[in-house]
């Protein structure tokens, strides 16, 4: 996959795989977000019939799709032409979709104003993060709500991760090699395959989200984490499997509130000096 530096920007596209990825996430998603993200996260967003949903890098559309359920005055934007296309072919034609970068969104989103806003599994893909969060404010009502769901940092790292095994205390654990810095990854987008087309993750740790939000003026209210529905496969290592699948997350998920951040931190006691 094609990619560039644009004033200090990692310009990715996934237009190039847009086809192989509307294959593999279909009109109703993957899996994974059927039965956790999709569901959790519009628990989160809490949707209210008046309300007005943004959703952030929103792929072909299936997440919208299924907050039509709660409400029905949605907007989409996504970098990939091929996948709005595809949005608004599979969507009720009162959804609106654009083509736009999540970094500085498109005028016909521009002058809108929401309650809610969702990105997800999707910020990770994107750089830098600050200014898709500044958007994102703009774009919300006085205390308006940004869901964001992320792979999660902290135990899932592209190349940095993966999963052990010790024999001598029959335990799976997680690996993890690198944290705290911050990283861009390189993501072949069909492995095996002779075609090398290769999209780009961005590795911060939860910190980074967390200053990226209150720069940008959001206080984060609610942050889960989630693990997997699946079950493991029958064998000798089933149970621990299934131990390390229970206690250790696939998801970080945080609901960011839209705040005035001066006023908030008037109100803050001020550090003592005990010295």
């Amino acid at each position: 996959m094609n990619y560039k530096r644009n004033m200090n920007r990692i310009e990715t596209s996934w237009d190039e795989s847009a086809q192989w990825y509307h294959g593999l996430v279909g009109e109703k998603g993957m899996e994974l977000q059927r039965a956790v993200v999709f569901p959790q996260t519009l628990r989160l967003l809490h949707l209210q019939p008046h309300e007005r949903l943004l959703d952030v890098a929103c792929g072909q559309g299936a997440f919208v799709r299924e907050a039509f359920r709660f409400c029905k005055n949605i907007m989409g934007v996504d970098a990939s032409p091929h996948l709005i296309a595809y949005a608004k072919k599979m969507s009720p034609k009162q959804m609106r979709f654009f083509t736009g970068d999540a970094r500085k969104l498109p005028r016909e989103v521009a002058g809108e104003r929401f309650d809610a806003i969702s990105c997800i599994l999707a910020i990770a893909n994107i750089d830098p993060l600050q200014p898709v969060f500044q958007e994102c404010r703009k774009m919300l009502k006085p205390s308006g709500r940004l869901a964001l769901v992320v792979a999660h940092p902290c135990f899932r790292i592209p190349r940095q991760s993966g999963w052990g095994w010790d024999e001598q205390r029959k335990l799976q654990y997680r690996r993890i090699d690198r944290y705290l810095s911050e990283m861009k990854i390189p993501i072949q987008m069909h492995p095996g395959s002779r075609a090398r087309e290769v999209t780009w993750t961005f590795h911060r740790p939860l910190g980074a989200y967390m200053r990226a939000l209150g720069e940008a003026g959001f206080m984060v209210d609610a942050l889960e984490e989630w693990t997997t529905h699946r079950k493991s496969t029958p064998g000798p290592r089933a149970r621990a499997d299934m131990s390390s699948k229970q206690e250790i997350p696939l998801f970080l998920a945080m609901r960011a509130i839209s705040v005035n951040v001066k006023a908030q931190c008037s109100r803050l006691p001020k550090p003592v000096n005990n010295q």
